[in-house]
């Protein structure tokens, strides 16, 4: 694999593929998200998008803000599609009809660790070869903010109101990354748009690789979070300063800490309390008022928990 040194200076006089001028909210992750992983692009590409915010908001009809080949699944058939895409290319490319194009698909949490983990599943079980992209906002947004299985616990959705019955989900978001590594495929990785290169570095691994590659990034939603548009980038940097988002890489079975993550498994002082990303939120607003503090301190110990687990299986 050819080591991928991005500059800001080669970024920014790269051509975009996801095109200005699409649907996607103000202060949308996954317009930052999706551009930065097209950053990383090498040659002719093919995407794949999930239904989901992305997917409606860049294609209303007759426009599309797409500007390489793309094809629209369903929720449930992302990784699927992606297969039957990456067969056909190699078809064309026995009988000499073209070079395989790299393929990328794009699916939202709620295509990925609910209802489409069964063809992600089985694509990585065959080794197929795709980059997959989850943009993780932790909740199904495009359809009106019902929990996920990434909704993490505690927050407020629409289907786990707050009041005092109950206080948001009660359940614990999925561990989706040890899950897809206990696969055994070539690469995965975590990552944040609030630390730009390493996203990128990593998409761009994910798309050498030969084999599945599976890319996770945190991606606000300024609607289902509730918060202000101008802070989408600070919660993403805060999602991994508080350890509540670690960064890590498995490359060939082999754990890694990255950038931001990694200086702080050197320098625990640089660890943040959780309650820096959730007061930024809307959904969380309950868990900083002061009767709701062991609720709080709960949630502490479970972001503590996981990051332990993840900087052991780092070797940190």
């Amino acid at each position: 694999m050819n080591e991928f040194n991005p500059t800001l200076k080669g970024l920014a006089a790269k051509e975009e593929i996801l095109m200005p001028g699409h649907r996607l909210c103000a202060g949308c992750g996954a317009s930052i998200v999706v551009r930065q992983v097209l950053k990383a692009t090498r040659g002719p590409t093919i995407l794949v998008n999930a239904t989901g915010c992305l997917e409606v908001a860049t294609t209303i009809y007759p426009y599309t803000s797409w500007a390489a080949p793309w094809i629209h699944s369903a929720f449930e058939n992302t990784a699927a599609t992606a297969s039957g895409v990456v067969a056909a290319e190699r078809a064309f490319e026995k009988k000499g009809l073209g070079k395989r194009s790299d393929v990328i698909a794009f699916a939202g949490d709620g295509g990925t660790y609910d209802i489409g983990f069964q063809a992600l599943s089985g694509a990585l079980e065959r080794g197929e070869d795709f980059l997959y992209v989850l943009y993780d906002n932790e909740a199904y947004m495009n359809t009106g903010i019902q929990r996920s299985g990434s909704t993490p616990r505690y927050a407020w959705t629409t289907t786990t109101p707050v009041g005092p019955a109950e206080m948001g989900k009660l359940e614990y978001k999925k561990p989706i990354d040890l899950i897809v590594a206990a696969h055994d495929i070539p690469y995965a990785a975590t990552a944040s748009p609030a630390y730009w290169r390493d996203l990128i570095v990593k998409a761009r691994k994910g798309i050498e690789v030969e084999g599945p590659a599976f890319l996770h990034a945190i991606s606000t939603c300024d609607r289902g979070w509730r918060h202000d548009t101008g802070e989408t980038v600070e919660i993403m940097r805060l999602a991994v300063e508080t350890c509540y988002f670690p960064l890590f890489e498995v490359e060939n079975g082999e754990f890694r800490l990255t950038s931001r993550s990694k200086a702080i498994a050197k320098r625990p002082e640089l660890k943040k309390p959780v309650s820096e990303f959730l007061k930024l939120q809307g959904r969380f607003s309950h868990l900083i008022k002061p009767e709701n503090a062991d609720k709080l301190e709960e949630v502490q110990k479970g972001v503590d928990r996981y990051w332990e687990k993840i900087k052991k299986l780092c070797g940190e």
